[in-house]
């Protein structure tokens, strides 16, 4: 089962916002899915990875369950197979499998390198399987493998420093202006798909008083449900920039939406900060002429997230290192667990013969006499085992394990022996 690990994955590299938008699926539909997909194939592992850029299925078994999977997929999401199918990519090396996984979870193939969220994102998938006990020892072995390997990387490199995304630097640049107010007030305008990015990364900061504001109020009400944050009637504007302390600014329009002379008018008494995400600009650039105001530009989100993007892909090279020095273990483990079955087998025949020999005098000594015996004949089998198990291991380590279980098996005639002894 160990070389069985396959997958079967769509991202934003293969398919269309509108395609994966069809196909996210949220942590109810996973742990639906992972049920009905139980009940159709013939898994030791399966795991479920969705997010906003990718729909990814894992699992370990020696058949190709990619059309069964997409099938499920496609019902579940009520989508038409076809429609699905050309997006999605199967891996069948188990190896290249386990490979995909580990760069998706450190952050390596995330839109944005060095995504922060994905991580925890692995996690909460890996809780739902092994809830529904899917995950198996290989995927047990393999998440844990990659959540240390994560760990290092957190530690060793500045792959996770700074806001890499606009809207990403944004949400960071909003708590650093608000760190002293107990409160903040923060008013979104415009939910494209900058400003439904900052409303996402908002939603899991102390910030908690987010308001939204865009002209189809459908959109904006749409997006408040997922992010919990409150809706105002676009008419509203002007009432709502009064009451915020960050105004948020991401319209698309060949005139500025908040001008110098209304943002004069509000005579607010405390600082407002405009974040203007909006290319053409959409805050003025002489509101920041009025007392209290700051304004912060594209180019301004553009350089802190420039910035935080190039430590991120300067720590690369060392990120890999780490990545493949977890693969090179995890895959040492995986060669020995193949050849676990071999050595319990040995053990098992060895044993075999030892109790049989045991058996033979057991009438003609005493009870004191059998305990040496037993005592001496174990010690004797384990030193004889030692040898044939380090050189079986020693060779999982060179490709050459196939040879020497081949040679075992017909020193020991293995395959006649059962996998248990009783003791």
């Amino acid at each position: 089962m160990y070389y069985h690990f396959k997958a079967t994955i769509l991202s934003y590299k293969t398919a269309s916002v509108e395609l994966r938008e069809r196909v996210a699926l949220n942590e109810d539909d996973c742990k639906m899915l992972l049920q009905q997909l139980r009940d159709i194939i013939d898994v030791t592992d399966l795991f479920i990875l969705s997010t906003c850029n990718r729909t990814e299925i894992y699992y370990s078994a020696p058949q190709d369950y990619t059309h069964e999977i997409l099938t499920m997929l496609a019902t579940h999401k009520g989508v038409s197979y076809s429609e699905i199918a050309s997006c999605f990519v199967s891996i069948t090396d188990h190896r290249q499998a386990a490979q995909h996984l580990f760069e998706v979870a450190i952050g390596l193939e995330s839109q944005v390198v060095g995504d922060m969220q994905i991580i925890n994102q692995v996690k909460h998938a890996y809780q739902w399987c092994a809830d529904a006990d899917l995950a198996g020892p290989f995927l047990h072995r393999l998440l844990h493998t990659i959540f240390f390997a994560n760990k290092k990387v957190v530690q060793e490199t500045n792959f996770r420093d700074g806001a890499a995304s606009v809207s990403y630097a944004a949400m960071e640049l909003v708590e650093e202006l608000t760190a002293d107010i107990a409160q903040p007030r923060v008013l979104v305008v415009g939910v494209g798909e900058i400003g439904a990015d900052v409303c996402r990364n908002l939603a899991n900061t102390r910030i908690k008083n987010v308001t939204i504001c865009n002209r189809t109020q459908s959109k904006a009400e749409e997006l408040a449900a997922e992010c919990e944050m409150r809706v105002a009637p676009f008419e509203q504007l002007w009432e709502e920039i009064a009451a915020a302390d960050v105004i948020i600014s991401s319209v698309a329009r060949n005139e500025p939406l908040i001008s110098k002379e209304e943002v004069k008018a509000l005579n607010s008494l405390s600082y407002k900060y405009f974040l203007d995400l909006s290319m053409p600009r959409s805050v003025a650039a002489d509101v920041e002429e009025v007392a209290g105001a700051l304004v912060y530009n594209i180019d301004h989100i553009n350089n802190r997230a420039t910035e935080a993007l190039e430590r991120r892909l300067a720590a690369i090279p060392k990120v890999k290192s780490i990545v493949n020095d977890a693969m090179a273990e995890f895959s040492d483990w995986t060669k020995e667990m193949e050849v676990s079955p071999t050595i319990n087998k040995l053990k098992n025949a060895l044993e075999q013969i030892r109790q049989e020999e045991m058996a033979r005098y057991m009438k003609q000594l005493s009870e004191d006499d059998v305990k040496l015996m037993d005592k001496i004949t174990k010690g004797m089998m384990q030193k004889i085992i030692k040898l044939p198990v380090l050189q079986l291991k020693a060779a999982c380590k060179r490709g050459e394990a196939d040879t020497l279980i081949d040679v075992l098996n017909d020193l020991f005639n293995l395959e006649a022996h059962s996998d248990t002894v009783s003791h």
